[in-house]
């Protein structure tokens, strides 16, 4: 064995130990009521039970239970006094790390605000047990260094090439991944087992999940509504299909026609995206609701009754296909770019006609974006929240009846996790049918090689086809949007139709006081948790997908496929599972952060976290390894890499990342409606809230200072970014006047 270096131990080892003993003698263990941590309230009574660090715990308070974790701490320490060979050290820090962080959250887990949380820890101690609160910045300090402490252990005994960089970085990525997506998901689902006294019971289970009302099929031969289960699934299939024929016409008339109009086109498509989803909702009702604009005016002009139409499934529906087909179209732009014209221009060269060369040549190879845009659809549709709540009537889906179990007054912890149950089973179904449908097929045609073929136009037939069905989409997407922007200007649209300011008044007044300047509109405490919220996310967001990137594409280490699929798996569960999920595994200790700020930002980095690792994939992709490994012969480490030479290149996906995930933080609701809380709530929680009310005015000139908002982030973000550019030559055959087929 040979001896340790000390400079790896005063460089790497000693500043985490030091942290460590920080958590251990200087900061408070448990959580601390308002005004919290950093109130700094605490360090003037550091010797009272409420703000105590551990050691004090144990010494003055007698909670002697916490005591393992202080001299698991300790071990490092004695390796460090005396003579030590490196296996040795590595096993030692290795053992006391796990120890530690393993013990911290045993003992998190089995004592809560009531004493023992299991039947059998009680009756083996004796009830009621002693009682604590959640872990706190000191307990969370020593789970830090404890989990430190392992990857550096494993990094000695020579995993990922001795870098303790890697080790830790992979160390830290799991675990919170295992934190903040597995271990509340199971929690979740946990739960589907269990009463709501907490008992397991799996015929309750069995019971709730085969409930008439979750799969009922009286639909089809009575004048009954049809299970919850099977209206989410139609209504999913539906907007997914039609959402991605959309998308699809969109982007072809954007690539492969001379459309003068192509800008707006574009513009009108990425609207939507930076709208809440039931804010198109809302407008469709001011529109073609009861006392909507265009029902008045069939009514006046033809005599056409006014009708409810719009309520129920044709109403959720077509509402989601106007917020989600620019998301496919943005999936299929790319895809339609990416096309090589050489192997058009094959077929052609062997006789093909046009037709013959998009359906045997061109279509094949939009698969993998076609399934991509199907599946985004199906999982938006199935996930949405606002337009059921908005548009549903009596036709109701699992996102709203998980709701209504989790706040309603039934208040049924049971139902609600074997709803989110089926539908994550749908989600995960639809991710397995689009990787049998892809197959093992290749679908490469950009191999870094010069390309300066010319795409072929579309068929005539398709292109009019296209055109017929884009473009009155397009048009009416147009006056949804001049009846959100107007909408706020108006007393009472449908009603009266006066000019006002009334509606931004009350949401966004300012006054002049005594003390200055006074936020006294209704709408600003929201709008500033909003962007506060957003804010801290999205660099987090993008700084944990980025580095996952990172680790997925340039690091060989065990386990790293099931690293990368945890790793997207919240992509994958859609925002209300995620959101009953959090309020199950963090309403209670060791872990509580219900009410709370940070539970909401936790939320959007994890739900937005693989749109920054498939920017990373992506861009790193396009990075030659080789500088990485010129940057190691030079002498640098991982983390001088990553620092001077990888993140210089991966501006581009920075950036892309940043501001995708502040737009998604911004507009998000399906998660944070049962997370918000009246300290910290949330635009669209505040909007939706004034929907329910009938306040609708106030509700669209809020919603139009966010989607002025989110169009400046987007400008910025084409500003900055740029668009990907393609050597290709442009050719005739993009007018609309084509040769025909």
């Amino acid at each position: 064995m040979r001896p340790l270096r000390r400079s790896w131990i005063q460089r790497t080892v000693t500043p985490w130990l030091l942290l460590g003993w920080s958590g251990v003698l200087l900061v408070p263990w448990y959580a601390l009521d308002k005004p919290g941590f950093f109130g700094f309230v605490w360090p003037a009574h550091l010797l009272e039970a409420p703000f105590a660090p551990v050691a004090f715990q144990t010494l003055l308070h007698g909670r002697w239970w916490l005591l393992p974790p202080v001299l698991f701490l300790m071990a490092p320490l004695l390796g460090l006094a005396a003579p030590s060979r490196e296996r040795v050290m590595a096993w030692l820090l290795i053992v006391s790390g796990a120890g530690g962080g393993l013990y911290v959250l045993a003992q998190g887990f089995a004592l809560g605000l009531q004493g023992w949380n299991a039947e059998w820890l009680a009756a083996l101690a004796g009830a009621p047990g002693p009682a604590q609160k959640a872990l706190g910045m000191g307990g969370l300090i020593v789970l830090l260094t404890c989990l430190i402490l392992v990857c550096l252990g494993v990094a000695r005994l020579g995993a990922c090439r001795k870098d303790s960089f890697i080790t830790s970085s992979i160390g830290m990525v799991v675990a919170l991944i295992g934190v903040f997506i597995v271990f509340p998901v199971g929690i979740a689902l946990l739960n589907a087992v269990r009463d709501n006294a907490g008992h397991f019971v799996p015929w309750l289970f069995v019971e709730k999940l085969f409930d008439g009302s979750i799969w009922g099929v009286g639909c089809l031969y009575a004048k009954v509504s049809c299970g919850v289960a099977w209206n989410t699934l139609v209504l999913a299939l539906v907007v997914g299909a039609l959402s991605t024929l959309l998308g699809l016409t969109y982007a072809l008339i954007a690539v492969r026609t001379a459309f003068r109009f192509r800008p707006l086109l574009r513009v009108l498509t990425v609207l939507p995206i930076i709208t809440p989803p039931f804010v198109i909702g809302m407008a469709v009702i001011l529109l073609f609701g009861r006392s909507g604009a265009f029902s008045n005016l069939m009514f006046e002009w033809f005599g056409m009754p006014r009708s409810r139409w719009i309520y129920g499934f044709s109403g959720v529906a077509f509402s989601q296909v106007l917020a989600f087909a620019p998301i496919a179209f943005l999936v299929l732009i790319g895809v339609v770019q990416g096309i090589s014209p050489a192997l058009e221009e094959a077929s052609q060269t062997l006789r093909a006609n046009r037709w013959v060369t998009f359906w045997k040549i061109t279509f094949p190879l939009m698969r993998p974006g076609i399934a991509n845009a199907f599946l985004l659809g199906f999982i938006e549709s199935m996930a949405d929240f606002g337009n059921p709540m908005v548009l549903g009537g009596n036709f109701e889906v699992l996102s709203t009846r998980i709701f209504y179990a989790v706040v309603g007054a039934s208040h049924d912890q049971g139902r609600a996790a074997v709803l989110a149950l089926v539908l994550l089973l749908f989600t995960v179904g639809a991710f397995y049918a689009q990787q049998r449908w892809l197959g093992r097929r290749a679908y490469t045609t950009m191999t870094g090689k010069g390309d300066s073929g010319v795409s072929i136009s579309l068929p005539d037939p398709l292109r009019w086809f296209c055109f017929s069905l884009a473009l009155p989409w397009a048009l009416l997407t147009l006056v949804i949007y001049v009846t959100i922007l107007g909408g706020g200007f108006v007393r009472a649209f449908g009603f009266d139709y006066g000019l006002t300011l009334k509606h931004y008044l009350t949401a966004f007044s300012v006054e002049w006081g005594e003390f200055g300047l006074h936020f006294t509109g209704s709408a600003w405490d929201s709008f500033r948790t909003t962007v506060l919220i957003s804010a801290l996310s999205a660099p987090l967001t993008a700084a944990l997908g980025l580095l996952t990137a990172y680790l997925l594409t340039r690091q060989r280490f065990v386990g790293r496929s099931t690293f990368e699929f945890a790793s997207l798996m919240s992509f994958a569960i859609p925002g209300t599972v995620i959101g009953v999920s959090y309020i199950y595994a963090f309403n209670t200790p060791p872990f509580e952060l219900t009410g709370t700020g940070l539970i909401l930002v936790i939320c959007f980095v994890f739900r937005n976290m693989p749109v920054g690792v498939r920017a990373g994939i992506a861009a790193l992709a396009q990075v030659d390894p080789s500088l990485d490994e010129a940057s190691f012969t030079l002498g640098a480490r991982s983390f001088t890499t990553v620092r001077r030479v990888i993140l210089p290149l991966l501006r581009p996906a920075l950036t892309a990342a940043l501001v995708y995930s502040f737009v998604r933080a911004m507009t998000a609701i399906s998660a944070v409606i049962f997370l918000v809380s009246a300290q910290y709530n949330m635009a669209t929680a505040y909007i939706i809230g004034r929907v329910e009310i009938g306040e609708f005015g106030l509700a669209l000139a809020y919603s139009s200072v966010l989607i002025v908002v989110m169009l400046l982030a987007i400008l910025g973000i084409q500003t900055g970014v740029g668009e990907r550019k393609l050597s290709r030559r442009e050719g005739p055959g993009l007018g609309i006047e084509g040769v025909g087929s």
